[in-house]
């Protein structure tokens, strides 16, 4: 859908070697089907832009879709300056969206609700996007998690949530009616953000206070800490998730420890 002004050349080897991979991660859990309308969520951050960006380009294996990017603004920022950034880039570019400005962000970190800001936050943005997504005649809602991100969620799952699960990258939701996938599900996030340096993505500051101090924060850096010994912790951490040896684990479901 881009103009012809905003038009960059996207046949880079970088391009076509995320192009690969999103194409085999949509084939492999079937996240698209002919016809299928999408919604886009896009935050403003790198890896969504790198997402809009790919998923709007000619496929090879995928079938046939439309899509409809969507933005919640948080509150965070009351000069709406990050919203009217990422409205010019849509508009540049003729996609057709939806921009909700809120204030999930502000009541997320309100003295009411000190202990776990981000749980609320994601919860009531999701939400909107639901509904959202039922509203435009949806029924697969795209999000930019790369495989990072999934590693990161098996951890915080883990240390804090004591169960083993992470995202799935094609997720069925309200007994099927609602699906979210993760097209970048196979993407490293290095290679992600390199990127949306090569297409030069406009650059919109996360105002939220509590990013830099998060549990995913912390597990990325855990992450990167424990790469200096072992360059292929991500890597193997990864690949164990698909290398899952129930009889080996010494509790079965329902049964309690002392």
């Amino acid at each position: 859908m881009e103009t012809d002004t905003v038009k960059k050349d996207k046949n880079t080897k970088l391009f076509l070697h995320l192009k690969k991979w999103l194409e085999k991660a949509v084939l492999d859990y079937s996240m698209i089907g002919e016809g299928d309308k999408l919604l886009i969520g896009v935050s403003g951050g790198a890896d969504s832009f790198a997402l809009l960006d790919l998923l709007d380009s000619p496929m090879i294996f995928v079938p046939k879709f439309s899509f409809i990017a969507v933005n919640i603004d948080m509150g965070f920022d009351p000069d709406y300056v990050a919203y009217r950034e990422l409205e010019k880039y849509f508009q540049e570019h003729q996609y057709p969206y939806v921009m909700e400005k809120t204030d999930i962000g502000v009541i997320a970190h309100s003295d009411i609700n000190r202990k776990n800001p981000c749980f609320l936050c994601s919860r009531l943005r999701r939400k909107r996007i639901f509904e959202i997504a039922a509203e435009s005649g949806c029924s697969k809602i795209a999000f930019a998690h790369h495989r990072d991100d999934i590693i990161e969620t098996l951890l915080i799952n883990m240390f804090y949530g004591r169960e083993i699960s992470t995202m799935m990258p094609d997720q069925s939701i309200f007994g099927g009616k609602l699906h979210i996938i993760r097209p970048l599900a196979y993407l490293t996030e290095d290679l992600v953000k390199k990127y949306s340096r090569e297409r030069q993505f406009p650059t919109v500051k996360n105002e939220c206070p509590t990013s830099e101090n998060s549990k995913r924060k912390y597990m990325k850096t855990l992450l990167n800490e424990l790469e200096r010994d072992n360059p292929d912790i991500r890597h193997n951490i990864y690949t164990a998730m698909s290398h899952v040896k129930p009889d080996y684990l010494p509790f079965r479901s329902g049964k309690k420890l002392c």
